[in-house]
């Protein structure tokens, strides 16, 4: 036993055989407290961590983090930034394991806004923070778990980060059985394949959006049934391609954004069948004064009649031609 736990037990254990002397209330607190302390111990109820503070050079992301490191900015870390420093420090720590690099002591699985934000205060003239890590031997099958608890619910993961993560768990912790990956996160098979899908999205449809962030597991839904029929995927896959040169376009600088409802309305207009204007019928016939004599086209298209003739042709001409078109419209003279 340590030195520091014999002097825990001195001190709880002292003076039990003697005469009792009295205890002040601070001191009789005291005492409760560290019987309560040992006594979770011993029963296995609690759990001593090692905390560390180090700095944030000394990790780096885990290959395999289901957050993209390269999207987190000064903007979308700005509530972190400010807890940090309202606090004087940052106050959950993050999740890391030891690792075998010349260059760095540790890999985050969880924490990589907080290893932003401390690397921000850092190069931002607050060298004072530190980032607050618990080191853990962990298997990739189990980083992933963690890494998949702490974030499922977080509104700042995107789904289809998420997705892209199941993705390659699936296949590489699993052996591509999806009951065997619900089974271990926890999660009902149906929601499990939902993000699957997202995941399969093809890379065309992806790049339509304006980021990844912006694209919703309930988007794959929608365009699941369109992308499995050659008829509608064909089409839909063109537009978006269309659409991603637009979201290019502004990417440099260049015209808006096309937003993720409107990408959505023209991807699926895009399923549609083209609408072909029904044709009216037109009726023609030829009206004259007299049998071999120029005169007039009737042309009656709906309710409407469209009358053309010759502009060389005479006014006797014209007049029994048009009297010839009245009495067979009318049955008059």
């Amino acid at each position: 036993m340590s030195r520091k736990h014999d002097a825990i037990f001195d001190d709880v254990l002292s003076g039990l055989d003697g005469p009792e002397s009295p205890r002040s209330d601070r001191e009789s607190a005291r005492f409760l407290k560290r019987s309560t302390t040992i006594s979770d111990r011993l029963s296995g109820e609690l759990e001593e961590k090692t905390l560390r503070w180090v700095d944030p050079a000394e990790c780096r992301m885990w290959e395999r983090h289901n957050r993209d490191y390269d999207l987190l900015n000064e903007e979308n870390c700005r509530d972190l930034i400010d807890g940090i420093k309202a606090q004087g420090r940052q106050e959950f720590p993050a999740v890391v394991r030891p690792i075998d690099d010349p260059d760095y002591k540790y890999e985050v699985i969880c924490g990589a806004r907080r290893h932003f934000a401390v690397s921000w205060l850092r190069a931002n003239n607050y060298q004072q923070f530190k980032y607050l890590i618990e080191a853990r031997e962990l298997s990739d099958e189990e980083a992933f778990r963690l890494a998949d608890i702490e974030n499922r619910e977080r509104e700042d993961i995107s789904d289809y980060e998420r997705a892209i993560d199941y993705a390659d768990a699936i296949a590489r912790y699993y052996g591509g059985k999806q009951k065997a990956m619900a089974e271990r996160l926890e999660v009902s098979q149906s929601w499990l394949s939902r993000y699957l899908a997202l995941a399969s999205l093809p890379q065309q449809v992806v790049d339509a959006f304006p980021t990844i962030r912006d694209l919703r597991e309930r988007h794959a839904r929608d365009l699941k049934p369109l992308l499995a029929r050659p008829a509608t995927a064909e089409p839909v896959i063109a537009e978006a391609l269309r659409i991603a040169a637009q979201q290019q376009t502004a990417r440099n600088g260049r015209g808006a954004f096309v937003d993720p409802v409107e990408v959505m309305k023209r991807l699926r207009q895009a399923a549609e069948p083209p609408k072909v204007k029904p044709q009216r019928t037109v009726e023609e016939t030829i009206h004259s004064r007299s049998v071999g004599e120029r005169g007039i086209t009737a042309r009656k298209r709906g309710r409407k009649y469209q009358l053309e003739f010759d502009d060389s042709l005479s006014a006797e001409s014209l007049r029994g031609a048009f009297d010839a078109f009245v009495k067979a419209r009318y049955g008059k003279s």
